[in-house]
């Protein structure tokens, strides 16, 4: 068993760090405002795991990431919420260098954070299908809660730790001597992430 959680996590390390909304809109948050409100956004990020992974554990995944109209609803909403986050991080005007003594004021990490990952429409059902093949190795009634619990700790860890890791003086010096073309990339794949939720089959 031991053997089969460490695969378990393995793979979902992947997954946490795929890109998404939750790991641009992190990395963003970081570089620009510091290890604190990276910290923060992690904590809501691994939050909304929370949600999801239950979703997942209790087997309805499916039911709320189908075709029906509340799917329909969530995902217009989640599109609109990574449109309106891209609108905000864009950079504006002349004068959008990034500060070279202190980070950014970043409007509450924590709640940004858990609405990005509570409005992924597909997130319970990615999580589901990652637990599928290992819920198999116990019949106990804990065990995809045990799942669950993995995924909420092990994101909000290295989530925290990649917000941590960002700070390194190479990185850090790095986005502030381009934080306009830089933030104008994450902006953008903001953007591209919102628009294409309101084309999903």
């Amino acid at each position: 068993m031991i053997n089969e959680l460490l695969a378990f996590m393995g793979l979902m390390a992947l997954g946490q760090f795929s890109p998404g909304p939750d790991m641009v809109l992190l990395t963003r948050t970081a570089l620009a405002g510091g290890a604190r409100n990276g910290v923060l956004m992690a904590a809501g990020i691994a939050t909304g795991l929370m949600v999801h992974s239950s979703i997942a554990a209790m087997g309805v995944a499916v039911f709320l990431t189908g075709e029906g109209g509340l799917a329909l609803a969530l995902r217009l909403l989640a599109g609109c919420y990574l449109l309106f986050l891209a609108w905000q991080i864009m950079p504006k005007g002349q004068g959008n260098e990034v500060r070279q003594t202190e980070a950014l004021e970043v409007p509450r990490p924590y709640w940004r954070g858990l609405l990005c990952n509570l409005l992924n429409p597909k997130a319970a059902l990615f999580l589901a299908a990652m637990m599928a093949p290992f819920t198999a190795v116990s019949d106990s009634p804990q065990w995809p809660w045990i799942l669950a619990a993995i995924i909420v700790v092990q994101g909000g860890v290295l989530w925290s730790l990649w917000a941590v890791l960002l700070q390194r003086p190479g990185i850090r010096g790095m986005y502030q001597r381009s934080a306009k073309w830089i933030d104008r990339l994450f902006a953008l794949a903001l953007l591209v992430l919102g628009v294409s939720l309101f084309f999903l089959s």
